[in-house]
């Protein structure tokens, strides 16, 4: 899953980036609400992350700009303003989320966890299809109960597959999600973690075909269905 950080202190948005990243998320940054549009025009992203004070554009202005757009993006507000009037206004203005800062990581964490899966119209930490589940808590997955031992992309792949079940995702749209924006990204490298983690599935025990390849579309995760290579 793909999430902006938009936080003009360096330090705290590079501690940010570097935890979500080892989490398995990709993760883009800017440093000012004018850089956080830009990439917002060229880029799809799940969830953002979103500062008040920052350069340029503060962080309710973008996030007007963002609702003016009908854009439905899952948006954390994570600032120092602390009153229950600065709240209401982050709210009202479209936020999904108000933390304020200090912050415990994994709070947050949690919180953009369970935005995702609003997102995707669950309610439950684990994510199931077939005999394939995943605690997205606990960040493993299985199948038939059998541990996966997945890389990070490995997983991340299969998370957006869980939740997008039995729709064609198209190769581009995978990468757009689960690598960050200025990944050295080629199509060999996507392929071979796509056959890695089919591999690993099947090596547990799958023998349904369980993420097929649709020709001229994508992917698709579902139960019952024959892999068409």
């Amino acid at each position: 899953m793909k999430l902006l950080i938009v936080e003009d202190e360096v330090l705290l948005s590079k501690s940010l980036s570097k935890g979500l990243r080892r989490l398995g998320y990709a993760v883009d940054c800017a440093f000012d609400g004018e850089e956080a549009l830009e990439l917002l025009e060229i880029n799809e992203y799940d969830l953002m992350v979103l500062d008040i004070n920052i350069p340029k554009i503060n962080g309710l202005d973008v996030l007007k700009a963002i609702r003016e757009t009908g854009s439905q993006l899952r948006v954390i507000i994570l600032s120092a303003k602390n009153t229950v009037f600065d709240k209401v206004k982050g709210l009202d203005c479209g936020s999904n989320d108000y933390l304020t800062k200090p912050f415990d990581f994994i709070e947050l964490e949690a919180r953009i966890r369970s935005l995702l899966r609003q997102k995707s119209g669950l309610n439950d930490a684990v994510l199931r299809c077939g005999q394939v589940s995943m605690d997205t808590s606990a960040k493993k997955a299985y199948f038939g109960g059998v541990l996966l031992d997945l890389t990070k992309k490995e997983y991340s792949i299969l998370q957006y597959l869980l939740h997008h079940p039995n729709t064609v995702i198209s190769a581009e749209d995978l990468i757009e999600h689960v690598w960050d924006s200025d990944s050295d990204m080629f199509s060999n490298s996507f392929r071979f973690h796509i056959h890695s983690l089919r591999k690993k599935i099947s090596d547990a025990g799958s023998t349904s075909g369980l993420i097929t390849t649709v020709r001229g579309q994508g992917y698709m995760i579902s139960v019952n269905e024959e892999e068409t290579v």
